[in-house]
């Protein structure tokens, strides 16, 4: 197992299915724990100012190494809020299942070291990539783009 889960909330989703993404990405050990809207409001308060719940936050290994260089380190932690997951399920018609596979995809590649904020849109073309071959619907990065591209 890839994924050292730490479920905090009542969410039910396949763990299997996030093992096959993780696997086909990294060989790292990835810490996922799913939190509320307060527990990682006040996490996007301390590590990036912003005083509101988001839906995933990535927290890379601060050792610097490659993710071949150091073997057994873990690849570094991603939260993810069950309360952002079943709202955007919800808004977007697709299942809890997917999108937490769709954030869980997001934060695995910041932990990558991709960064949509300050790349080439290396990271929404990658982010597609992987959606489309695990046959997801479209994450907010890629609707994002999307949506711009037909204005």
């Amino acid at each position: 197992m890839l994924i050292d889960l730490e479920n905090e909330t009542t969410l039910q989703f396949d763990i299997n299915a996030l093992e096959e993404i993780a696997s086909s990405l990294t060989s790292k050990e990835i810490e996922l724990i799913i939190t509320d809207n307060e527990t990682i409001q006040e996490l996007n308060q301390e590590h990036r100012d912003k005083d509101k719940p988001t839906d995933v936050l990535s927290f890379p290994m601060d050792a610097p190494f490659t993710e071949q260089s150091i073997f057994g380190m873990p690849l570094g932690s991603i939260v993810i809020s069950a309360d952002l997951v079943k709202e955007k399920a919800d808004e977007f018609g697709h299942s809890i299942q997917d999108e937490l596979s769709l954030l869980f995809i997001h934060g695995l590649l910041h932990l990558l070291g991709f960064d949509h904020e300050t790349d080439d849109g290396e990271m929404r073309a990658r982010e597609k990539e992987i959606i489309e071959a695990f046959d997801l619907p479209s994450s907010l990065i890629v609707r994002t783009t999307e949506s711009s591209d037909s204005n």
